[in-house]
């Protein structure tokens, strides 16, 4: 009787209507993740302030959505979809009109701080729902949707805020938003179906303090390397280390942990989540450092930098959809290692650019690693969730988005800190122009991010090698 009426249940939904209201949702919420990063030069004049602290707009929000990430995962199990989805938006919304009233730095950042609990929250009820209603001949299609969201969202949000901040201030990128929040929030309150078993799990606060203080000091210290502080950065990353190490030690003693760790255990969902990391890394230090080489090595201005990234965006979003159309039909054998090849050769290209390359090259050369990028990420993600029992799609989905949230950070960290400090070194050594310099450090940056390239195709043919995908997993998705 009980499998009876869950399958009445499943034939009343709209597997495309709740997909299409999900990721148009989630692409709006991980369009706030870098909406101000053109924004900060004029954030930082009008409210007087160093470039230290206005950073702290960049670092919390990714702070705050890591940490909601695996919060998530259990929530999920204990509330009913719809609530969760009209929660998460209601968050955004809130956060999104506080910042468009914002007139002190503080209330900017508290602001942040509210939306970026949202996003956290909408990215993980996404792509567990989504897996959950796709028919199984369409997960490698629907998910490579929901890839799209999560990388096109950051992607455009510098193109479209470098178009909006020419006529207009910053407080219009929040204003534009609240219509487009409030409609998201109406289509998923009528399109919308709860989907997912509630088992309500014991909450472990604890868990959930070891997991912010983890993950935020992590992230807080890898901003912080290049900074002067070093004492600041270290303590940052042993309290960060300690608190994981206690946290994971506790999650594999209770009987209800907050975060299931189970899907390590599965080998070639940890190579899928490295995969998706490299993957994650690279377009995203792209999207900050490419403006940079083009505005402070090229001479072009912040607006034509802008434009510059969105044929490559554009391509993106067209690759990740192919990518997980060939998935559904050929699995990864070929297409992943065929990617990071792509990404590979073309970051090498990237890394041996000076200030005297064509911007038309630069714009060629993206393009080749963002359609690279949507040949891996999302048939990585598909194929490693793939391998775990349907009961662990909640912790698979929030192990994989926490990783990719701090794959950004730990990319654009490293690589921007390795950016400016051979730019500083090539200006004091060497009598060379600052646009020579910029391109010196842009260079060695993009060589580190190939060597990183290189080793994730490495684990591509590790990856791809072996056929075999879980049975009791095809028989839970039919069911």
């Amino acid at each position: 009787m009980k499998q009876k009426n869950k399958i009445e249940t499943m034939k009343k939904i709209n597997p495309t209507a709740i997909i299409v209201t999900l990721v148009f949702s989630a692409f709006i919420a991980t369009f706030n993740e870098t909406i101000l990063n053109v924004a900060l030069s004029g954030i930082m004049k009008e409210m007087n302030i160093t470039a230290g602290t206005v950073q702290w707009l960049i670092t919390a929000y990714m702070i705050v959505t890591s940490v909601m990430v695996p919060v998530t995962a259990f929530l999920i199990q204990t509330f009913k979809t719809k609530q969760l989805f009209l929660s998460a938006l209601g968050l955004l919304l809130v956060g999104t009109i506080c910042a468009a009233c914002s007139g002190s730095f503080i209330m900017l950042l508290i602001s942040r701080m509210i939306q970026a609990s949202g996003t956290g929250m909408m990215i993980p009820i996404m792509m567990n729902t989504v897996l959950v209603v796709s028919p199984k001949e369409k997960i490698g299609s629907s998910m490579a949707i929901c890839v799209c969201a999560i990388s096109l969202g950051p992607a455009f949000g510098p193109t479209v805020s470098g178009i909006i901040l020419q006529y207009f201030s910053w407080h219009v990128l929040f204003i534009m938003l609240i219509p487009i929040i409030v409609l998201a929030m109406i289509v998923g309150g009528l399109a919308l179906a709860d989907v997912v078993k509630i088992t309500k799990p014991k909450i472990d606060y604890f868990s959930i303090i070891l997991s912010t203080i983890g993950l935020g000091s992590i992230i807080y210290g890898i901003s912080s390397i290049s900074g002067s502080d070093v004492k600041v950065t270290i303590f940052s990353f042993i309290i960060g280390i300690i608190s994981i190490i206690v946290f994971t030690k506790r999650q594999i003693a209770l009987n209800e942990p907050m975060l299931n760790l189970s899907p390590f255990k599965y080998s070639r969902f940890v190579i899928g989540v490295l995969l998706v990391m490299v993957s994650m890394m690279i377009m995203f230090t792209m999207n900050v450092m490419l403006p940079m080489f083009m505005e402070g090595s090229l001479g072009t201005t912040s607006f034509i930098a802008a434009l510059a990234l969105l044929p490559a965006v554009i391509c993106n979003g067209v690759a990740t959809s192919i990518g997980g159309k060939i998935y559904d039909k050929c699995g990864v054998k070929f297409l992943v290692p065929v990617g990071f090849g792509i990404i590979a050769i073309f970051v090498f290209i990237l890394a041996h650019c000076s200030n005297e390359t064509s911007l038309v090259k630069i714009i060629i050369t993206y393009i080749c690693i963002c359609i690279g990028v949507g040949f891996t990420m999302s048939p990585s993600q598909t194929h490693a969730l793939n391998q775990l029992p349907k009961e662990y799609y909640p912790h698979g989905v929030a192990i994989v988005n926490t990783l990719q949230q701090v794959s950004a950070a730990v990319g654009s960290s490293l690589f921007m800190g390795i950016m400016s400090a051979v730019q500083i070194k090539t200006l004091s050594a060497q009598h060379v122009s600052n646009e020579v310099a910029v391109a010196t450090g842009f260079s060695s940056a993009a060589m580190v991010a190939f060597i990183i390239a290189i080793v994730g195709l490495g684990l591509s043919f590790a990856f791809a090698k072996n056929k075999k995908i879980l049975k009791s997993n095809e028989q839970t998705i039919l069911e």
